[in-house]
């Protein structure tokens, strides 16, 4: 009881009094059907919400709530339990076939992935799970049997929308189907809270899918700021990436997908070279990713287009790296460019600027808040190669301005840290548990 009592003391005193009233969850199933927190982010559907869940996790642990993750396991030798951090378990749920199953597939493994959870379940008292927390839309529909099932509160976070997606498409990206669109809608119905990244994200939940605003909770996700950090510079990053000193490097990080949108930027170089022949020599455009998603069509459509185009003597593909080469390349680059259709938030800009880097996005979903315009970096409207190359030309130009907005932009990204996204999560939940509690109390008068 103390020690509980003296977790409550800790809470922020904005909390309404109702709430203090209402514990914390001790433990969560949180649910990743279709991308384990162990994969390495850049890799097959693995990406920022990866990182998301892992942060968030082993955070949610240290503040005393312990998280289960189920996931789908992608190969026979993985175990069915590990435990990725103290008081942090994955769980492999079988699950369809281990290799070769792409995201499209996945909805007709629901109910093989929903009869795991359930066995993984059975083996403990009722009540062990206090909340559930679902991922994405797939894990959206397991979470909503789950916590039926087990008469907890569901917290369900979207990451991306149908609707949204669909209205943002890029040329030649296949749009999402009908049956995603029905699930998204029933998951928005049947849960307790939404956590949405923005408030533009929040919009769109009550605009699209007719979302309850009371529902809705605005978390923006964080930064791993230890990661992440400007360390000992861009000259030293350079020289351990074997990169030239004096170059201009516009960088590319993430998954190979028309909506990545790393056409925009290679059509951009191709662009400003065109006015300006004279950065061939000390231009270097890395390009460190994989393909994935509708990307897996033509895995080698972006280096035909830079050859077509006449850069593939600038442009370097690079394979997916891990977290903290991926750190390095951020503090090497002159500028990360993010030219994505749609995107929640846009992790990596965050990332970058905690590295003490500027980003140059498009100025859709999310990283008009990730990225302040003019100071951190520079937000365009739409996707117009020629516009890019503008803001690019402008990095050639003015040398000092990697430094200067680099320093404002690794400022800014002290208030995305993970620790404050948990604190923020973790009065979610409270507030879902309260939620879920009240209709049951009034049907006893």
């Amino acid at each position: 009881m103390s020690h509980h009592a003296s977790r409550l003391g800790r809470r922020s005193p904005a909390v309404p009094p109702r709430l203090r009233l209402h514990r914390r969850p001790r433990r969560v199933a949180m649910l990743s059907v279709h991308t384990s927190p162990l994969h390495q982010p850049g890799t097959g559907d693995a990406g920022g919400m990866n990182v998301y869940i892992v942060e968030l996790a082993q955070r949610l642990a240290a503040i005393n709530i312990e998280v289960e993750i189920f996931t789908r396991a992608t190969a026979a030798a993985l175990p069915p339990k590990v435990e990725m951090a103290p008081g942090v378990l994955v769980r492999h749920i079988d699950a369809g076939p281990y290799e070769g199953l792409n995201k499209e597939d996945l909805p007709a493994q629901l109910c093989a992935f929903t009869h795991g959870v359930m066995q993984a379940w059975a083996g403990h008292r009722p009540g062990y799970y206090d909340l559930v927390h679902s991922h994405y839309w797939l894990s959206g529909h397991v979470g909503w049997l789950a916590a039926q099932r087990w008469g907890a509160p569901l917290v369900h976070a979207m990451h991306t929308m149908a609707k949204v997606k669909n209205a943002n498409l890029a040329d030649g990206d296949t749009p999402e189907p009908a049956a995603r669109v029905i699930g998204e809608t029933q998951i928005v119905e049947a849960a307790d809270r939404l956590i949405a990244n923005t408030a533009e994200e929040a919009d769109e939940l009550v605009r699209h899918y007719g979302a309850d605003p009371g529902k809705v909770a605005v978390v923006h996700p964080g930064v791993n700021l230890d990661r992440f950090s400007p360390a000992d510079g861009r000259a030293a990053a350079r020289s351990r990436l074997g990169l030239p000193q004096d170059a201009l490097i516009p960088l590319f990080a993430g998954r190979i997908q028309p909506l990545k949108a790393p056409d925009v930027l290679v059509r951009a170089v191709a662009a400003l070279l065109d006015v300006r022949p004279d950065l061939r020599t000390r231009l270097v455009v890395p390009v460190v990713g994989g393909p994935s998603g509708s990307g897996l069509a033509k895995p080698e459509g972006l280096q035909k287009l830079a050859a077509r185009l006449g850069v593939a003597d600038v442009v370097r593909f690079r394979p997916p790296v891990g977290q903290d080469q991926l750190a390095d390349w951020f503090r090497a680059a002159s500028v990360l460019v993010v030219p994505s259709y749609s995107e929640s938030f846009g992790l990596v800009a965050i990332e970058a600027q905690a590295a003490g880097t500027p980003v140059l996005a498009a100025a859709v979903g999310g990283l008009p808040v990730a990225v302040r315009d003019g100071e951190t970096g520079f937000l365009v409207q739409g996707h117009d190669p020629t516009a890019y190359a503008r803001v690019l030309e402008r990095f050639a130009d003015t040398p000092e301005l990697p430094a200067r907005m680099g320093t404002a932009a690794a400022a800014h990204a002290q208030s995305f840290g993970w620790d404050t996204a948990a604190a923020v999560t973790a009065d979610v939940y409270t507030a879902a548990i309260q939620a879920h509690r009240r209709p049951v109390r009034s049907q006893h008068g």
